[in-house]
């Protein structure tokens, strides 16, 4: 029974719960946007500009969001979150002729701050529900809450082009909202109210990170988001559709189960992980395997680039070749989520996950921008080659990584 369990785990619980319920809609609302405005004849570098505010504002919300957190608690942080997409939502629902590209990109400017309010919330909660000496807990409840957010919003992807399909744009969104409302009272009701609340009250411009291993690790995510959003974004739905004929359905079920794909494999990664290290139960990840991994991640980029180009059966190549490609990318991005929280300060853990989750929403902005102008440009193959570059930049920045794999290190970055 829900009262029967430990406090920490109510808390860890109703974080979850809240963080996927949110993901569902934005994954949903992601596909909606760009598949309707694509069949309303927007180019690829339109359908971009339409997420510039939510990329941008997601880079503000990270970085002011963890200070905002550190000092009036996560449980405010998370909340304002789910207010602001239940707006989001609602500013979308009315009839077409409104739609504006104004209009849309403010409504998309609220669902950005929303997003990245609410992970970063739920990320730096986990840093306060786990003992401070028990890491391994650490990186398997990052895992699975990181895996499983990334599974419901491949479902996300799904319901949204059903959505489209079943009921049109704005019921979709309407429904959604209503779901997200109940969720919003759920959590203004349970959520504690110290939660990840700082000791004493930090300072503004303790938003900027003083650590250099946390700074060169939120370098590495900038450019590990980039590599993914560069074809995934945009450039992906667009060509799957375009060029291969795929209905809004057919499009939205393969980008489904991609992230669904890519969340199983983040909820496993600790065992993978392990696994690759020999085994060894006692050693947890650190700088070596971030590099490993992303070295890994841009040899499978730069097959799939080849082969795309050459265009060797490049439906099979781009259905195989990036669910292959998910899977990797779902181990470094399962390995930074726990690096950063373990780098992170104890004492207000929001600042520094925050810092480091606006370098990912920077990354994010910058891939989704050139997954537009690329495509439309030079092509999907193009997309392909400029994520194999930034990956090569990651695996750079990985190597100034500390690669002390002691649990002690945690402790000593600062």
């Amino acid at each position: 029974m829900w009262y029967k369990l430990d406090n920490q785990v109510r808390q860890y619980m109703l974080v979850t719960f809240n963080y996927w319920n949110f993901t569902i809609t934005d994954g949903a609302l992601r596909m909606l946007v760009v598949l309707y405005f694509y069949d309303l004849g927007y180019t690829t570098f339109a359908i971009a500009s339409l997420f510039l505010f939510y990329e941008f504002f997601g880079v503000v919300t990270n970085l002011i969001g963890g200070w905002i957190g550190a000092r009036l608690g996560l449980n405010r942080t998370m909340n304002v979150g789910l207010a602001l997409q239940i707006v989001s939502l609602l500013m979308l629902a009315v009839p077409e002729s409104s739609l504006a590209i104004p209009w849309v990109m403010a409504a998309q400017a609220l669902s950005g701050i929303a997003k990245d309010l609410n992970k970063m919330s739920a990320k730096s909660s986990i840093k306060s529900l786990v003992p401070k000496n028990a890491q391994g807990a650490l990186y398997r409840w990052i895992a699975l809450l990181t895996g499983s957010k990334n599974a419901l919003k491949g479902l996300g992807f799904f319901i949204g082009g059903a959505l489209l399909s079943l009921i049109g744009f704005q019921h979709a969104v309407l429904v959604m909202a209503l779901v997200l409302t109940f969720v919003f009272m759920g959590s203004l009701a349970m959520l504690h109210t110290d939660l990840g609340k700082a000791k004493s009250k930090p300072k503004f411009s303790d938003i900027f990170s003083k650590s250099r291993h946390l700074n060169v690790l939120s370098a590495a995510r900038l450019f590990l988001f980039g590599a993914r959003d560069v074809w995934f974004v945009i450039a992906l739905p667009i060509y799957l559709g375009s060029v291969f004929d795929w209905t809004h359905s057919e499009v939205g079920g393969f980008l489904a189960l991609w992230i669904i794909g890519y969340g199983i494999v983040q909820s496993l990664a600790p065992q993978i992980t392990r696994y690759t290290m020999g085994g060894n139960t006692e050693r947890n990840p650190d700088g070596r395997s971030a590099l490993e991994w992303a070295v890994g991640l841009s040899l499978v980029t730069a097959i799939i680039a080849f082969s795309v180009q050459q265009q060797w059966y490049p439906e099979w190549i781009i259905v195989i070749g990036l669910l292959v490609f998910g899977g990797v990318f779902a181990i470094n991005s399962s390995l930074h989520s726990y690096l950063i929280v373990s780098y992170a300060k104890e004492d207000g853990v929001s600042l520094d996950v925050g810092f480091y989750y606006m370098a990912n929403a920077m990354g994010r902005l910058i891939g989704t921008m050139l997954s537009g102008w690329v495509f439309q440009q030079w092509g999907f193959s193009a997309c392909l080659w400029v994520s194999f570059v930034f990956l090569v930049i990651t695996s750079l920045l990985s190597w100034w990584l500390p690669r002390t794999s002691d649990r002690n290190v945690t402790h000593t970055v600062e």
